[in-house]
């Protein structure tokens, strides 16, 4: 079976290389899928893949395999795209001025669509059920998959496991990584508005300042990092947008922060919070302004289920060769499957996209972000190799 899943990942690769593309010049926001999701859905209809269509856009198929109620396994990919201005000059460029598949969704997306087809060709020859879920909104809270699982996505069948991957230009083409027990951190949203009487930057005696105001309070909120918080504890509280004023005399009425703080750690994460929201205040209101602040608490961390991980990981062995198979590092970034893995036992693991030679190095987020699209037949078989045997 491992060969045949290699030889169908390699014949379907340049079809799903297209898929891709289309994916890529065409990407939609969160919760905004829509052209994506009935892409999706022509495809499943295509393959005589029943499915239905939750939290909106969210598509979510069944494939069923001899004896189908033996095991359920889901499959995860995220489909939406991220407010950013391409800046590559490749024929799939982004044609939407704004929007752009900065964080390889496309290629999440495109593989599982591509081990779809290989388990809907090869269901005679494995046991069980495949739950393939196409979520919408994984990078904006409160995250597609809470919505799915408010919906249902893990019932009716119930899969007892699951498994995503996410491209990383970190590593090279054809390589993969995993990790047991914690491997990504919670994120929360800050949002401070500092509010004043305002005045004439040349009587600056008669106003509160908010500027400065925020200027302090910036530094300040680190103090909580560097002296609350325990330094082999992993955490970061980054402030990441200052809105206030728009000429040059005139100090503003109101100043607009906004930011995240990550942590691998509930009763810290939430302690945190106390914290940033007791200083904030004092702070502000000591300076003579008045203040408002929301916490928007948004993903877990992700926990990777230690023995999921580890079978995964052994069947990686197996598919990709030791030379291929790493350990992926802890992260500070965040991940909405988290939710998943916190419901059921989970395996978020890595596909490596880069390629040091052709300069497919830019890191997710940035305008210049691309794969080695050679990743997409690795991604396609490992997903389905996953899917028979995790």
């Amino acid at each position: 079976m491992l060969d045949k899943i290699k030889n169908l990942a390699k014949k379907y690769a340049t079809e799903f290389i297209g898929v891709r593309h289309h994916l890529h010049a065409n990407p939609e926001l969160s919760y905004e899928e829509f052209e994506t999701s009935k892409f999706i859905q022509e495809k499943l209809a295509a393959w005589g893949v029943p499915f239905e269509v939750m939290a909106t856009t969210g598509v979510v198929g069944l494939i069923k395999g001899k004896n189908p109620d033996k095991r359920v396994v889901a499959l995860r990919a995220d489909m939406d795209a991220l407010p950013i201005t391409e800046t590559n000059e490749v024929p799939y460029k982004s044609l939407k001025e704004g929007v752009m598949h900065a964080c390889g969704h496309d290629v999440h997306t495109t593989c599982l669509l591509g081990a779809a087809k290989i388990l809907n060709d090869t269901k005679e020859e494995w046991e069980g059920t495949v739950k393939l879920i196409f979520q919408p909104g994984e990078e904006k809270n409160p995250g597609g998959a809470s919505l799915l699982i408010k919906e249902g996505v893990l019932e009716n069948p119930a899969p007892q496991k699951i498994f995503a991957l996410h491209v990383h230009p970190g590593m090279e083409v054809g390589q993969f990584s995993f990790r047991g027990g914690m491997v990504m951190a919670s994120a929360d949203e800050i949002y401070i508005t500092i509010k004043c009487k305002g005045g004439h930057a040349a009587a600056p005696q008669f106003t509160a300042d908010s500027i400065l105001i925020a200027s302090h309070l910036i530094i300040s909120l680190q103090q909580i990092i560097s002296r609350n918080n325990d330094p082999f504890n992993p955490s970061v509280l980054s402030i990441t947008a200052i809105n206030g004023g728009n000429t040059t005399n005139v100090i503003p009425a109101e100043v607009k922060l906004m930011g995240t703080f990550r942590a691998m750690n509930e009763q810290w994460r939430f302690k945190a919070h106390e914290l940033i929201i007791q200083q904030t205040n004092e702070l502000v209101h000591s300076l003579g302004a008045e203040v408002d602040v929301k916490i928007d608490v948004g993903y877990p961390f992700v926990f990777n289920d230690v023995q999921l991980s580890e079978e995964a990981k052994l069947l990686a062995l197996k598919y990709a060769g030791a030379e291929n198979v790493f350990e992926t590092e802890l992260r500070m970034g965040a991940e909405d499957f988290a939710y998943y893995s916190h419901k059921i036992p989970g395996c978020f693991f890595r596909l490596g996209a880069g390629n040091k030679e052709k300069n497919i190095t830019s890191n997710v987020h940035t305008p210049t972000f691309n794969i080695d699209e050679g990743a997409i037949e690795h991604g396609i078989g490992m997903m389905a190799w996953m899917a028979i045997n995790g």
